[in-house]
């Protein structure tokens, strides 16, 4: 019975994880380096778009909290 169940569940669900995890890990390695170089005006903008993300989620938080006081 007990050999049964793991053939049955246990075993696909592991084979289904690793090889997710696996695939996930591969992608991870292969775009671990930027191929692109990035100039000045790029990375500018990236971090105001950092900051502005940042600021947004400290507005979600102030709202939630003032809501849930009241």
């Amino acid at each position: 019975m007990e050999r049964i169940f793991n053939e049955l569940l246990f075993r696909p669900v592991k084979h289904f994880f690793r090889n997710s995890f696996e695939q996930i890990s591969q992608i991870n390695k292969k775009y671990a380096t930027p191929s692109i170089k990035t100039g000045r005006a790029v990375k500018f903008s990236l971090l105001l778009l950092r900051l502005y993300l940042v600021l947004l989620l400290a507005l979600l938080f102030y709202k939630f909290f003032t809501t849930v006081v009241k």
